[in-house]
């Protein structure tokens, strides 16, 4: 095997991040997309969907941290929870740590994912097999559209709007999900970055904006998503993401965390003065 080898994620046409390959531990073509797991030198496992970075091993516990504990403890009580998305499995794991929580529901469309993610990332798949899982392969917004079930959190956990998650961004889909959650659900999607997708995010609060009563952006960082700042949307039908929020709870619950905390759940939501401009009118402070 060629001793140099590096995978190459090409962001626009103009950004690009090189992390060295020690391993291709798979790579194979699913109806919807190319899915590839290699190991790497310094970050571990990596997930990748058409050639774009998915999870790492050494830096998915701040995206998954902040997608699932920033809802899951502003929402009292969180019972029946639904992952759209999140093949890797990493979401649902910390759903799953919530001892309020008496089902996940996880709707993923790409059955070669979750294939991929059970046999070589353990570390976030390990609890794809959990009593408390109702793991479905399928469409998310058929899902939503057709579903009977009322959900207190859904956590819309998507790839960038291209491809097989493009739906997942339309008027529509939210819609749907508000149909779908209980009369105090929470939902948040993933949110893009205000680096080099603020147009993303614009797009999105408005369509949020159409369908919610309170519509928020919060961010969090890592290592191998451009610009390292990201974005997650949180709207809701009632809750105020830091005003609802009972830090205590997060003390009592004896969950210990490797990147969310109490003092950053509040944080979070204190954006940039260049995305507070850029999204003015979209979000409340």
């Amino acid at each position: 095997m060629n001793s140099d080898l590096w995978v190459e994620e090409k962001f626009k046409d103009f950004l690009g991040l090189r992390l060295k390959v020690e391993k291709v531990l798979f790579s194979g073509k699913s109806e919807f997309q190319t899915v590839d797991v290699v190991e790497t030198k310094g970050h571990g496992k990596m997930l990748l969907n058409d050639g774009l970075i998915m999870v790492t091993e050494r830096d998915e516990f701040a995206y998954h941290d902040m997608i699932t504990h920033v809802p899951m403890f502003v929402h009292p009580s969180p019972k029946n929870v639904l992952v759209i998305g999140g093949g890797d499995g990493g979401t649902a794991r910390e759903v799953l740590r919530h001892t309020s929580v008496e089902k996940c529901t996880m709707v993923e469309i790409d059955g070669m994912v979750v294939d991929a993610c059970r046999e070589y990332i353990p570390q976030t798949s390990k609890d794809l097999d959990h009593p408390k899982m109702n793991l479905i392969i399928g469409d998310g917004v058929e899902f939503v559209k057709n579903t009977n079930e009322k959900f207190d959190v859904i956590i819309v956990d998507s790839t960038d709007p291209i491809g097989p998650a493009q739906p997942l961004f339309g008027e529509d889909f939210y819609k749907d999900i508000y149909a779908c959650l209980s009369d105090n659900g929470i939902v948040v999607s993933q949110g893009e970055s205000s680096w080099y997708a603020m147009d993303i995010q614009q797009s999105l609060l408005k369509v949020l904006n159409q369908v919610f009563p309170a519509c928020y952006l919060y961010s969090f960082s890592n290592l191998t998503y451009p610009g390292g700042l990201w974005s997650f949307t949180f709207a809701s039908k009632k809750y105020h993401p830091i005003n609802d929020f009972e830090s205590k709870r997060v003390e009592e619950s004896g969950l210990e965390f490797d990147y969310y905390n109490k003092e950053l759940h509040s944080a979070a939501f204190a954006l940039p003065s260049f995305a507070k401009k850029g999204l003015k009118g979209l979000i409340k402070n």
